[in-house]
């Protein structure tokens, strides 16, 4: 090998299965050899791939960048790089293999150089013993998460900007675990300005793979809106699954919607986000469609032909949404002539809203401690003393950066809220960064046009927040405070909320 090598200029490699045979050979250039495409799997039951890569190196260098990265994506045995000496005989010699996790974190084990008289090395126990080393840490590795493990990935624009994005890729945390995903690791890089192929460059990209590869990671999950062509680039780099924030967000919608609607509104804000990127999902789908029938004229492609489906499938879903909008307003109608003040709670996503409705209504409404268990309206009757009543209603909650495409298609539901007497917007009296998401409450509010309505700020949770900070936000916010899981906390609360409705009687 080494003196055909030295003959052709070209580094030399070769596939060796653990019975010494070689099943594959590959032929680079002077500095860098391609190794031919092994798809996609993971070898999840089997730690190693039983194949040795060993290749030549021209310059007798140590093993680069690239050969390591392909040890650990490849899930390669080991990986050797013999050096080639000005006569063609061999020269110094380097190899690595993979570790098991360990607290240093360490991702393989480089030894070298060697010249060929000292490899004493019993190669097939020590990949037995490598092998038993790996099945005994998955075994230990508790994995609660029903979809998998997965890497989570922020990219901040400075050092200032880090406590933000530390809030930030929590709350993607909380959307993961919600999805049913177990979060295996966070990345948070500081860069001034995202890069437009790859989000966090190539280099970084890289890392991030190689760190998914060692923690068993099937998804990488990005804290940012990933474009059709940075999916594209980003998939060819990393074998684990890549999504970015919306289309979680949109995962925990499909598996929460229960109601006819619900499924159309997700299914609806689904199509509209993934037909711009249609496009770059499979470069096969570029090919025209050929044979009897399709003869005349250029004909239309995959692509168009998917993009005109799914064109024509979000037409009937707006019909069928405008059909249920029409039935809604003629309740609603219904409503105010018979003159029953309406109450819509609002908040941030696990604030407490169902929680709150309730306790205040002797409901049965799904409470779960996870993000968007709600996603259907749910109305339940209050009655107040002389024979007063009101509706009170529990809505979809808000988050940062709600996609434009979920809001659209939520919209009729929301319009409900305008014709609320009075907006309960209830607030987690114990999160750090209750006054960001009051805020990006009002903004949804005033996006909606529903500024107008009165509302009153009702502090949850109020067991579980510090009782001096919880006055001070209440007196700072004129707000009301209370506990869901305590009717014994509710007197201000109704109090307030009757006073708002019939201040004039």
């Amino acid at each position: 090998m080494c003196l055909l090598s030295r003959e052709l200029g070209r580094q030399i490699g070769l596939f060796i299965d653990r019975g010494g045979q070689v099943t594959q050979v590959a032929v680079g250039d002077a500095s860098r050899i391609e190794l031919p495409d092994f798809g996609r799997l993971r070898a999840s039951e089997r730690r190693f791939r039983a194949l040795r890569f060993v290749h030549t190196h021209l310059r007798s260098e140590p093993l680069s960048r690239d050969d390591l990265t392909d040890l650990v994506r490849l899930r390669l045995d080991m990986l050797v790089a013999v050096g080639v000496s000005p006569d063609g005989l061999p020269g110094g010699i380097f190899y690595a293999h993979l570790l098991p996790p360990s607290p240093g974190g360490e991702l393989y084990l480089q030894e070298g150089p060697f010249n060929i008289g000292m490899l004493r090395e019993d190669f097939l126990a020590l990949i037995g013993s490598l092998e038993e080393e790996f099945a005994r840490s998955d075994e230990a590795r508790p994995v609660r998460g029903k979809d998998g493990r997965a890497l989570l990935v922020h990219v901040a624009r400075s050092q200032k900007d880090v406590p933000e994005a530390e809030r930030s890729l929590a709350e993607l945390s909380e959307l993961a675990r919600t999805a049913g995903v177990e979060v295996a690791e966070k990345v948070l890089q500081v860069r001034p300005k995202k890069d437009p192929l790859y989000l966090v460059g190539k280099g970084k990209l890289e890392d991030i793979n190689v760190r998914a590869m060692q923690e068993d990671a099937q998804v990488i999950i990005f804290d940012h809106e990933i474009g059709a062509n940075q999916a594209r680039a980003i998939a060819a780099v990393t074998d684990a699954k890549v999504i970015d924030r919306t289309q979680l967000i949109l995962d925990i919608f499909a598996q929460h919607a229960h109601s006819v609607e619900g499924k159309l509104q997700v299914e609806l804000a689904q199509l509209k986000y993934l037909l711009p990127r249609l496009g770059a999902k499979d470069d096969s789908l570029s090919r025209l469609t050929g044979g009897i029938g399709g003869r005349r004229g250029p004909g239309e492609t995959k692509i168009e032909i998917g993009k005109r489906r799914a064109r024509e499938r979000i037409t009937r879903l707006e019909k069928r949404l405008e059909d249920s909008a029409r039935s809604r307003e003629q309740r609603r109608m219904k409503r105010r002539r018979a003159g029953v003040p309406i109450v819509s709670i609002v908040g941030y996503t696990n604030a407490g809203k169902s929680t709150l409705l309730n306790a205040l209504t002797d409901s049965t409404v799904q409470v779960e401690n996870k993000l968007f268990v709600t996603l259907d309206t749910a109305s339940r009757r209050l009655r107040f003393p002389r024979e007063r009543e009101i509706v009170v209603t529990d809505t979809v909650g808000f988050i940062r950066d709600l996609p434009k495409d979920l809001v659209s298609a939520f919209k009729a539901t929301l319009e409900e809220l305008a014709d609320a007497s009075l907006l309960l917007h209830i607030i987690d009296a114990g999160d750090p960064s209750r006054f960001d998401q009051i805020s990006w409450v009002e903004r949804i509010l005033a996006d909606l046009e529903l500024m107008h309505i009165p509302r009153l700020l009702v502090l949850n949770k109020a067991d579980l927040a510090e009782p001096d900070q919880l006055r001070e936000d209440c007196d700072r916010l004129s707000a009301v405070s209370v506990s869901a899981l305590s009717k014994q906390t509710f007197a201000p609360l109704l109090h307030r909320m009757e006073e708002s409705i019939w201040r004039p009687q």
